[in-house]
């Protein structure tokens, strides 16, 4: 993949070190980055926190924040962006939360809701995203992409 080959030239040009934080998308984003040589220059840590005792005993966002907002939201999200930044020592964090289906949607919160978490230099972007529903790898796919443009863009 070009865009993701030019991201991590980039990082390295930048001495720059990035740490994911994944749930829906079950550490496509990781995958992705240790796919390429020279990516252990860059790449930190990858977390799949999947559940929500994982966001709260490993990434240590608070339980009533989860009960309040959802694991599925800009919160949380935020939460999860800041948590990964600090455990995983690096200039630049991911977060992505989302509801891949096929089950699992509400009408408030639908299959194919996916907030993307992305802390640099202090600042933290969380981005709301409606994919279609074309199916749970779609939406995984999606995010991970998504993921990528907004890692892409921030290094400009």
């Amino acid at each position: 993949m070009k865009l993701l080959r030019k991201i991590i030239k980039k990082m390295i040009k930048k001495k720059l070190k990035i740490s994911f934080a994944e749930s829906c998308t079950g550490g496509l984003l990781s995958n992705a980055f240790t796919s390429y040589s020279g990516s252990s220059k860059i790449f930190n840590l990858g977390l799949v926190t999947y559940s929500n005792d994982s966001k709260i005993n490993v990434l240590k966002i608070s339980k009533k924040k989860i009960i309040k907002y959802g694991a599925v939201s800009e919160e949380v999200c935020k939460s999860m962006t800041q948590s990964i930044a600090k455990i995983g020592k690096s200039n630049m964090s991911v977060a992505i939360t989302g509801i891949a289906g096929p089950t699992g949607g509400t009408m408030k919160k639908p299959i194919v809701l996916v907030y993307i978490g992305l802390k640099m230099n202090n600042k933290i972007y969380i981005n709301k995203y409606l994919f279609k529903n074309k199916g749970r790898y779609f939406i995984q796919k999606s995010a991970f992409k998504k993921s990528l443009v907004l890692i892409s863009n921030s290094l400009k």
